[in-house]
């Protein structure tokens, strides 16, 4: 099936959604300059009421007003083999949590992997729901992120645990 994508607003500015047989293939911020100029990732638009957009919708909306902790939707990030060890790595973070470049190349099984973690980190093409805001430099710095530092400090904020909840957060 074509590729189709909706536009979506949210907290953190405007969000492209991208969908292909069914399942989610991008979740891109501040896409609406590229849309024209890719037709063949976007696709014509759709209605945000088709599956998988509307249960998309619902649960951005759920996460944005703290409500939800973890999606549950289809996904197909289109990636080679290391890619995806690596997203997949990144939806096992929980909610509230973070880990470092150095954490996930380790359990890649090789703590000199965390450059190209890095860099398949940042080609993740399905944000906020693949998680890779979650990552931090080895510091506890916020380093890298393609939406944005500001968009990535609004993120991990709105997964900070309660007052005395201990969680890995910087």
């Amino acid at each position: 099936m074509s590729p189709r994508h909706v536009v979506l607003p949210s907290p953190v500015g405007v969000l492209t959604v991208v969908a292909g047989g069914g399942a989610i293939t991008h979740l891109l911020m501040d896409a609406a300059k590229y849309r024209p100029a890719d037709p063949e990732v976007f696709g014509p638009e759709a209605s945000p009421d088709e599956a998988p957009f509307a249960e998309t919708a619902s649960q951005l909306e759920a996460y944005f007003a703290g409500e939800l902790r973890e999606f549950d939707l289809p996904l197909a990030p289109r990636g080679d083999d290391f890619h995806q060890r690596v997203w997949a790595l990144l939806r096992a973070i929980p909610y509230g949590e973070t880990r470092t470049y150095g954490d996930l190349a380790r359990a890649l099984g090789d703590r000199n992997l965390a450059q190209a973690v890095g860099t398949a980190n940042g080609r993740n093409p399905i944000a906020i729901v693949v998680p890779c805001h979650r990552v931090i430099g080895s510091d506890g710095s916020l380093v890298g992120y393609a939406g944005g530092l500001d968009r990535k400090r609004f993120l991990l904020a709105l997964e900070e645990p309660p007052a005395g909840d201990v969680g890995r957060l910087f």
